[in-house]
């Protein structure tokens, strides 16, 4: 399976490949290090897995890195958490970009009804401050609840 974006030109060459640089730069370590009639043995169907496998264990930089163990009381067993948060650079399936859509959609929503009912809120303390009733004898009590802060 031969395919010209993976194709290599020399035993120290570069991987070029539609992936970012930085994953490709572990495959030409590992080229390298080898040599030279084993580095050229490798078909460009053998070099796309061995980028696959080798980029499921590159570690990059995350905003928040949190890893560690903790035991588990009365019992010989630890658990292993990690929590990363991070740019995601990966490209998205289809169903990803849809729940990606759908989530904006959700949270958009969200931020214009928040916005929107503290508008409404900060007008009727400030219509409540002014002294204007639109219904006599009619309160929904916020003012006074406000007031009592």
């Amino acid at each position: 399976m031969s395919n010209s974006s993976l194709a290599m030109t020399s035993p120290n060459r570069l991987y070029k490949n539609t992936i970012p640089k930085q994953r490709t730069q572990s495959v030409n370590n590992i080229l390298q290090r080898m040599p030279k009639d084993v580095a050229d043995s490798f078909s460009d169907e053998q070099l796309s897995h061995l980028h696959a496998a080798l980029g499921a264990r590159s570690w990059k930089k995350h905003s928040i890195d949190l890893r560690s163990t903790f035991a588990i009381p009365f019992s010989r067993t630890r658990i292993y958490y990690v929590f990363l948060v991070g740019k995601n650079y990966r490209e998205l399936s289809r169903s990803e970009e849809k729940i990606s859509a759908i989530t904006s959609a959700i949270l958009i929503s969200f931020f214009v009804l928040i916005s929107t009912l503290f508008g409404l809120l900060a007008l009727y303390l400030l219509k409540s401050w002014l002294g204007i009733n639109l219904f006599e004898d009619f309160s929904l009590g916020i003012w006074g609840w406000f007031k009592n802060l």
